[in-house]
């Protein structure tokens, strides 16, 4: 979980879009822009992990991605369940739905935010652009999956 005390988006707001605007998976970087973990989060160890940004392999990007939710033999190319494992399994494929930042608990919730009320209808709006698409037969079975 990230520190009390978050980023402010407007300060990393032109990086932030850049990340967000690259065709692969932009939980990691997110992540590295985020306040880092809160010790309070943490087992009783003696070190200080506090401001620690690492993935913590919690899985929940690689749970979230609908690449591999429609993909799912991708999986098979590692056991790892990190942002780093997601970023070489999906790659360039990103749906660029930013699905795994919103699932990652090492981002901070300002950065979270700011997708949700900034870009949530961009992507909203591309992904609808897809769908009926010849070329993403997935796609148009996930949605009919999804309204039956």
């Amino acid at each position: 979980m990230p520190l009390r005390e978050q980023r402010d988006v407007t300060e990393i707001e032109g990086v932030l879009n850049k990340i967000l605007n690259i065709n692969s998976p932009p939980v990691a970087r997110c992540r590295l822009l985020s306040t880092g973990f809160n010790p309070g989060h943490a087992l009783n160890i003696t070190e200080d992990i506090g401001g620690h940004k690492e993935c913590i392999g919690c899985g929940n990007c690689i749970d979230i991605c609908p690449i591999l939710f429609r993909e799912p033999s991708r999986r098979n190319k590692t056991e790892q369940r990190t942002s780093m494992a997601l970023e070489s399994i999906v790659g360039a494929d990103c749906d660029q739905c930013d699905a795994c930042v919103l699932a990652c608990p090492q981002v901070d919730t300002t950065i979270k935010n700011y997708i949700v009320t900034h870009r949530m209808i961009e992507v909203m709006s591309r992904l609808e652009q897809r769908i009926g698409d010849e070329d993403e037969l997935d796609l148009d079975l996930f949605v009919e999956e999804a309204i039956t």
